[in-house]
């Protein structure tokens, strides 16, 4: 008899398993599941099967909050440009804004690519125009706002406040890349210097 009840308890898991989530709890945790796969492994799998397998669930559970693979790659990508924004407001703050803010927001950029690759390589190799729905935003905005704001602080005659934006984008990911294809090595006190260069002036 026991042994009756325990294959049924087995055969009801995953069911159980599935109603446990609610409202926005599945998709969090597909997506911080997913996350984890990019952390430990650039070439590990991101497909909704694989996933749904991390956080116990069925496959099918998943096509409410990501109808194929596309979506939950946008997804992550959003993630990747939410978190980098995060850490640029944070950066922006704790150097007290304006010149010092904006060189260690670029600082942060970079950091964040050597820190994330796989996320911050997926966040912008992604082309999503259509992915702003009601369950997310975007992400990058943050992150833009912080550069039209650094520029207006660093260059407040610039003719052009997005020419001025898009020079300091470039240089900051450029550095990054260049860091990410090992073409540069990795020194916090070289990103520090180089980014100064733009942000704010060489100390």
């Amino acid at each position: 008899m026991a042994d009756k009840d325990n294959s049924v308890n087995i055969k009801k898991a995953p069911a159980k398993a599935e109603r446990a989530y609610h409202h926005g709890d599945l998709r969090a945790a597909v997506i911080a599941a997913g996350l984890k796969r990019l952390a430990e492994d650039a070439g590990g799998e991101l497909g909704l099967r694989a996933l749904a397998r991390d956080v116990g669930v069925s496959a099918t559970a998943l096509y409410r909050h990501f109808p194929d693979k596309e979506a939950l790659l946008d997804a992550l990508a959003e993630e990747g440009l939410r978190r980098l924004g995060a850490l640029q407001a944070q950066a922006w703050l704790k150097a007290g804004g304006g010149r010092a803010g904006f060189k260690a927001t670029g600082i942060a950029y970079v950091r964040f690519a050597h820190d994330e690759p796989a996320l911050f390589r997926l966040s912008f190799t992604r082309q999503m125009p259509d992915r702003k729905t009601e369950e997310a935003g975007d992400g990058g905005e943050v992150a833009y706002n912080l550069l039209r704001a650094g520029v207006g602080e660093v260059f407040p005659d610039a003719e052009s406040a997005d020419a001025a934006a898009l020079h300091a984008w470039a240089l900051v990911h450029g550095l990054a890349m260049l860091i990410l294809d090992r073409r540069v090595t990795w020194s916090e006190a070289m990103v520090e210097r180089v980014v100064g260069l733009t942000f704010g002036g060489v100390d």
